[in-house]
């Protein structure tokens, strides 16, 4: 049975450029509080922000997860070249444009580039997805 009806709905954020708050474990944590709160999620839990790989120039930073009734947001900041990934999912409508102004508030990028998708396996197919044809496992007995 096919159901045409949307799953949920991700919204895909890069930030370039962004100021010193995505070096800040503190700033990092007021920012998804907000977020939560202005994009009408229901955060479960406190987020998780962690910060990686400092042992590379390149790819030291936070990572954000945080849990929300209706699926999750997860970020990735890196501190030297001040740029960001956001990923925003919920089985629950997301306000594109508030997302964008809470980020905007709090990490004030130079560049933004968004993707947005309806999830669904049953939805047409929409760009960036493409169709990947299964291969059926061979058993040996």
């Amino acid at each position: 049975m096919s159901n045409q009806k949307p799953w949920g709905q991700h919204l895909v954020l890069d930030l370039g450029g962004c100021n010193e708050n995505i070096c800040s474990k503190d700033a990092i944590s007021a920012f998804v509080k907000e977020l939560v709160k202005e994009i009408d999620m229901v955060a479960y839990g406190e987020p998780l922000i962690v910060h990686f790989a400092e042992h590379s120039y390149e790819a030291a930073g936070y990572s954000l997860v945080q849990l929300i009734e209706t699926s999750a947001i997860m970020g990735h900041f890196s501190d030297n070249n001040r740029d960001a990934y956001l990923d925003i999912f919920s089985c629950k409508c997301v306000n594109q444009n508030v997302a964008i102004k809470v980020v905007e508030k709090h990490f004030a990028p130079t560049k933004i580039r968004t993707a947005f998708l309806e999830r669904g396996i049953d939805l047409p197919l929409q760009a960036p997805f493409m169709q990947h044809n299964l291969q059926a496992a061979v058993v040996n007995s």
